[in-house]
Order: structure tokens, then sequence, then C-alpha cells
């Protein structure tokens, strides 16, 4: 089910009405899917016909990305800020306590919500935060590349592009491993994502002063990172392990830094484990964890 829903957040101009757009399908305990910047919900299509067999998915489009709205006027596009609309979105639609799984910014912001206590259980995705300083501007660089691109291409350049795997491969290279993979109705949608993302500009303005230093106690926490990703470098997977001591650290083969599409059942399994909350212990002894 595709919908959108508007509610009011409390944040700290007061309390403000937000609109954002989300999927919902499977039955189960809740799980609620965050993508990245520049992203939408749809990045998870790969992986939601999957995790619907055990888990109500809600897939949602961050503020200011996919069809969700911007903020509105004066309001920081930030870790708090999002989070407090998060919160107050799983509220309106009576999720208590939802499992969480993100992707790069959205992995951020799940680890967030996990060490709020606002989650069941936390799956975080070459989640951002665990950067130096340099990896940052690296990272920052790409994507500001990525988004100039995006918007100078005109659109029957992009839907000739999507339609050979070559094309597809200098359009979405950058995240994913195995590009030619991707639906050309897939990439020809995401691009126009990434260009009209009116978020976009003030989230990225926003990561600039960001470090992930908390540890998340008291709920399960796993971290997978994509040994391929040219974005957020694995090696970011090893800082991550160290703030979140008893996080599972997992390591996806072959896959870049959106690795639903690159590696589909192998991400589905993982979010999976991380979501079961009760054998989550367990798990961090049999799955193996292994050094990025």
């Amino acid at each position: 089910m595709s919908a959108t829903l508007t509610f009011t957040a409390p944040t700290g101009h007061g309390p403000q009405d937000i609109t954002l757009a989300y999927d919902r399908v499977g039955t189960g305990e809740p799980l609620l899917l965050l993508h990245g910047i520049g992203h939408h919900r749809q990045a998870w299509d790969p992986v939601v016909d999957i995790l619907a067999t055990e888990r109500e998915v809600i897939a949602v489009d961050l503020p200011g990305f996919g069809e969700s709205s911007a903020l509105p006027h004066g309001l920081p596009h930030d870790l708090s800020t999002t989070n407090a609309v998060l919160g107050a979105f799983c509220a309106a639609l009576g999720l208590d306590r939802p499992h969480v799984a993100g992707n790069s910014l959205g992995g951020l912001l799940a680890l967030e919500l996990g060490r709020r206590n606002l989650v069941r259980s936390v799956t975080a995705l070459s989640p951002a935060g665990f950067w130096t300083q340099a990896e940052r501007r690296y990272a920052f660089g790409l994507l500001t590349g990525m988004r100039r691109t995006a918007r100078a291409l005109p659109l029957p350049l992009v839907q000739r592009l999507s339609r050979t795997a070559a094309g597809r491969t200098a359009l979405t290279s950058t995240i994913y491993a195995r590009p030619g993979r991707r639906s050309p109705e897939a990439v020809v949608a995401e691009t126009l994502a990434l260009a009209h993302a009116e978020g976009f500009t003030e989230t990225l303005r926003a990561g600039r002063s960001v470090l992930f230093t908390d540890d998340v106690p008291g709920i399960p926490v796993t971290v997978a990172w994509g040994g391929r990703d040219r974005l957020l470098l694995p090696r970011q997977g090893i800082r991550a392990k160290r703030t979140v001591p008893h996080a599972r650290l997992v390591r996806l083969p072959g896959c870049g830094h959106v690795p639903m599409n690159d590696d589909p059942a192998l991400v589905a399994r993982v979010v999976l484990d991380g979501s079961r909350a009760q054998e989550a212990s367990a798990a961090r002894t049999s799955f193996s964890t292994v050094a990025l």
C-alpha cells in the first residue's frame, strides 16, 4: 500500500505539521526502512517482498526526498529534527517500537533511533557518521557530483542511458557494485529523485559536523558493510564496531554502498536475522563476524 500521512511532530521550533510518503506491506512485527541521502523508498524494492514474509514492512521517504515534502521553513534537516519526525510518524501509524533498518543516512538515523530506545532492533547498512573528516569530504564530494550530474542530464538522455548495462553503470556505479542488475525504470526514477530532492542541500550541510560516537545499549544492533562500497569505505565498519561493541558486524561480499540491489537475498537475510530479537544474542555468536 502506497500512501501519504500528515501528522504533527515535536521540533525545536514547536509542533509542526509534516507530510511523508510511505509504502506498507506484509504482516508481523513492524520493520521501518530508511533510505540514504538523495535516494527514495524504492531503494528497498529488491528486498521488500522477502522481508514482508516475516515483517510488516514500512518503507518511508525521508523529509525532502522522494514524494515526501521538505521540512517547514526554518526547520533544519539535521539528525535531531529528522528523528523527531520519524518518531512522530511511527506514533501516528501506531507502530510501537518497530525494528528499523537503514542505509547510509538511513543507517545513521536508525542508530540514533536505537540510541534513544525508540526501536526494538537496528540494522545499519553502510551507515554514515563513522568517517574521518577526509573521508567525509570525499563522500560529500562524490554526492555533490552525482547530484550535479543528475540535475544536468536531460530526461531523454537518462532514459536512453538506462536501457543499456553500460549506461546504467555510468549513472549508478558510485552506489551499486552491480549496476547492470538495476532495472531501467528504477535507474530513471532514482536519477530523477536525486535531481529533485528538496532536502538534499540542507541535509548535506547538516552532516558536516556529524560523528556517531555513542553506544546503542539494550537492543540488538547489526552493522553491515558492502565490500565494494565506493562512497563510505568499508574500513569505517571497524570504527562502527568499536563505537557499538556489542554490534554484529557483517561483511557483504560483492556489494556496493546500496547493497539491496547488489545481493537482495543476502541483505534480506541480514535484516531479518538482525530483527529477530529473541534470537539476536545467539546470532551474534553463530553468525560469523567478518573483519572488514
